[in-house]
């Protein structure tokens, strides 16, 4: 087999093992998603029985408001949980596949290179001008591309650390709007 060939066929072997990692990585996060919802499901039958439970023993007013600050504050915390584990799993996902993508641009970039080497060893006389034109090309497409790489990988970092802004603010929120309901509650009691 020729050397051109035997460097065809190993590139292709190695777009195919990227392609099946990056099913994987996909796959993995699904599996990881799917695992959280059940999680999610079975915490919230078990969570339902023992709260109906205690709803069968409430007595008075009193006691039924502040089940029902009890039973807010734990749901906003679990639906802020829930949403930062989503997050996470996508997010990890993005950075396994932006890992794949940047190790096969730049295998290909890295091909690209030798088969211009290669061309320009077998150029006739004369052709030293367009070689240059497209190794300057593929130095700006090199260029280009790891412009947008950097540009994503500042974009989920930022993405990132609004969620985590986001979910510390609601967090805050919560608590504080549970305090209020408590102080309600407490004033409540205290007027009669």
């Amino acid at each position: 087999m020729s050397v051109p060939a035997q460097q065809f066929l190993t590139n292709q072997q190695r777009n195919f093992d990227n392609l099946i990692a990056a099913q994987n990585h996909i796959f993995s996060g699904f599996e990881q998603l799917v695992n959280l919802n059940i999680q999610l499901f079975k915490s919230s039958l078990d969570e339902i029985a023992a709260k109906s439970q205690q709803v069968a023993g409430l007595q008075d007013v009193q006691q039924a408001a502040a089940f029902v600050t009890e039973l807010a504050q734990p749901s906003a915390e679990k639906v802020l949980n829930y949403g930062k584990s989503v997050f996470e799993v996508v997010s990890q996902v993005q950075k396994e596949i932006t890992a794949l993508t940047e190790k096969q641009i730049a295998d290909n970039q890295q091909q690209a290179a030798e088969f211009v080497e290669q061309l320009a060893k077998n150029a006739p006389a004369g052709s030293e001008s367009a070689i240059a034109l497209v190794k300057s090309g593929l130095v700006a497409a090199g260029n280009a591309t790891d412009t947008l790489l950097k540009a994503s990988r500042q974009a989920a970092e930022l993405s990132e650390a609004n969620v985590n802004a986001a979910t510390g603010a609601v967090m805050k929120t919560a608590e504080q709007a549970a305090e209020v309901v408590e102080q309600n509650i407490a004033r409540a009691r205290n007027t009669k």
